[in-house]
């Protein structure tokens, strides 16, 4: 997913609600253009295709952050993107970019009508803190269409450490043929197909029972475009999140 707005909203709660101290990673070393190669692309959606890259010097991340890579032509011209991570942060060596082909993108179209695996290209990171969820608290996290990259990547982090804490996903999107990373859900996982079985948008009653009595004390992370982020962040505070437990990251 390409971040190209964090701008907060009625709904958002300040980048400084981010926590102090839980980044582990210096920022020193994500100030650093880091040689990335190309090892494996996989296609998602007939549109969409997450690409593997192999970091050495990668030192670390935590779900929910994203970086900024750079691509140089030859005669010096150089284009840069912020993309979410998609990979778990202990995928050591390596991470994943789950990338949509924007028409007109640069970078994006780069990546998938260019670029061959073997490639090198350059990244830095990982940045901001404010989005990132260190796995120390229940996670409730609605997004849609590519605002579901770094929830997965949310995911994958509580699947691989097995974590004990509560985890809800709900993911939105047009048809299942839209659904990214369709094959990799589990029972943490509701999908929401606005064009195929219920056609219709994320609703109050998908999430009602998380608000249920003895439901967990939620941190919530709304990811999507400007209209969806709107849309769910309210349906959070109507069934009583609190505003100040709601973070969110939209694009577009």
């Amino acid at each position: 997913m390409q971040v190209t707005d964090r701008a907060t909203g009625p709904f958002d709660p300040p980048t400084a609600f981010a926590v102090p101290g839980r980044i582990a990673v210096s920022n020193r070393a994500a100030a650093v253009w880091q040689r990335a190669v190309l090892t494996e692309v996989r296609r998602e959606t007939p549109t969409v295709s997450t690409f593997r890259f192999a970091v050495p010097g990668w030192q670390g991340h935590l779900a929910g952050q994203h970086l900024m890579l750079r691509l140089t032509a030859a005669d010096g011209y150089t284009a840069q993107r912020h993309y979410s991570l998609a990979s778990p942060p202990d995928d050591s060596g390596h991470i994943e970019l789950t990338l949509a082909h924007a028409e007109g993108g640069e970078v994006s179209g780069h990546l998938h009508t260019v670029a061959r695996v073997g490639d090198a290209v350059e990244v830095r990171g990982p940045l901001s803190g404010f989005f990132a969820w260190p796995g120390d608290r229940p996670a409730l996290l609605l997004g849609a269409g590519s605002g579901v990259v770094p929830l997965m990547s949310m995911v994958r982090h509580h699947r691989s450490h097995r974590l004990a804490v509560p985890l809800r996903l709900f993911v939105s999107a047009r048809t299942r043929e839209d659904l990214i990373y369709a094959g990799a859900y589990g029972e943490e996982t509701t999908p929401v197909l606005t064009r195929e079985g219920e056609r219709r948008r994320l609703a109050p009653d998908h999430l009602a029972p998380c608000f249920g009595v003895g439901a967990p004390a939620w941190e919530a992370y709304v990811c999507g475009s400007n209209a969806f982020a709107e849309h769910a962040s309210r349906m959070l505070v109507d069934l009583g999140q609190p505003v100040e437990r709601i973070r969110i990251e939209r694009f577009g």
